[in-house]
């Protein structure tokens, strides 16, 4: 059973920066392609930053040049390095992995972020 759990949310002010980690059991994180997602209370979730296996990455445009996703195979870890952040990225972050052409199929409780202004 694989697990995700999420870690490094809190409150920052807008313009700074902060780390999210997202630490994987029960299962090698090679092999897998990792996301991170988000969403509002009242709206519907959105992928933020994904990366496959062989490190190609995606990012949203309400992020791209802000946001970077990353991974260390070897700690089973993944991470999102969050800069300049604004009022619109505050939300509760997810984390999810995926073998390739199955979906997200295993799913963090969430971490929240809130930035104040």
């Amino acid at each position: 059973q694989v697990q995700v759990v999420e870690s490094g949310g809190g409150l920052v002010q807008a313009g700074g920066s902060l780390r999210l980690s997202c630490e994987a059991s029960g299962s090698l994180l090679l092999g897998y392609s990792v996301s991170w997602h988000r969403q509002v209370p009242g709206k519907k979730r959105e992928v933020v930053a994904t990366m496959t296996a062989t490190r190609a990455t995606t990012y949203s445009d309400s992020v791209s040049g802000r946001f970077t996703i990353s991974r260390d195979d070897a700690k089973n870890t993944l991470y999102l390095q969050m800069t300049k952040l604004k009022a619109e990225d505050a939300a509760i972050y997810y984390c999810a992995l995926g073998l390739p052409g199955r979906g997200w199929s295993y799913w963090g409780q969430g971490t929240q972020v809130t930035v104040s202004s």
